[in-house]
């Protein structure tokens, strides 16, 4: 699908990465031929004019909710997960790095021995000079989910768009995994996705991003070159408008 949406039009991109895309054909972790493809995916859009911002999940260590449900608070097994996306933050950093591109990651959990604790200025800064900014700890809250967290910094930092990757080709009626009748939709607006409970993100998210009018691509990483190419507008993709 050939949109609007082009590089040249968005300054300030706002990515949203899960954990789970980090672990490749592996059921967790980091899997580095996966990693070393989607850093310089991200070297390429950058590349393409635009100012990057990343915001990273940690479901491939640790994910809070599931924490819970095994009996770990919810508040602690959060905050094990904001530990498991500062994990995943060093790893972009460093593949970002070795593919020729500078980078910084930056915490909401302050950790400054391990990296640069965020703040709205010091991301600003680096994005400024053309370095991809990998934003780590969630909001540095419990109770909040990454993508939450990456609308949040996506309206702090005056990002155009934020791109959800995910591991389908945008938003369907209902989980193509699950259920084969599911239609593919190609523009909806926040407040059909909040009435409609698409589960591609969580209703805060939907909200927040409705509330600061910030247009949400969602697309598939599967591929080599996916976030380039849905930001320069090619191949398929959802656009959830304000």
């Amino acid at each position: 699908m050939t949109d609007e949406s082009q590089a040249g039009l968005y300054k300030r991109v706002m990515i949203k990465l899960s954990g789970e895309a980090l672990t490749g054909p592996e059921d967790h972790g980091l899997h580095a031929p996966t990693l070393s493809r989607i850093a310089e995916d991200l070297v390429g859009a950058a590349k393409l004019g635009s100012e990057i911002a990343v915001v990273v999940g940690g479901g491939n260590f640790f994910r809070g909710m599931q924490g819970a449900a095994k009996g770990i608070e919810r508040a602690r097994a959060d905050s094990i997960g904001m530990l498991a996306t500062v994990m995943n933050a060093l790893a972009i950093e460093a593949a970002v790095e070795a593919a020729g591109h500078p980078a910084r990651a930056l915490s909401a959990v302050p950790m400054p021995s391990l990296c640069q604790p965020y703040s709205r200025q010091a991301a600003l800064h680096h994005l400024a000079k053309q370095r991809i900014c990998i934003l780590a700890g969630g909001t540095g809250n419990p109770f909040f989910t990454t993508d939450t967290g990456a609308v949040l910094r996506g309206a702090e930092l005056s990002a155009d768009v934020v791109m959800k990757a995910t591991q389908v080709d945008g938003i369907y009626t209902a989980d193509p995994k699950r259920d084969p009748k599911a239609e593919w939709i190609g523009r909806l607006t926040h407040d059909e996705a909040i009435e409609r409970r698409l589960a591609v993100m969580d209703t805060a998210a939907f909200a927040l991003a409705r509330e600061n009018r910030i247009p949400i691509m969602v697309f598939s990483i599967a591929e080599p070159s996916a976030i380039t190419e849905a930001l320069s507008g090619h191949g398929r993709f959802t656009v959830v408008t304000p």
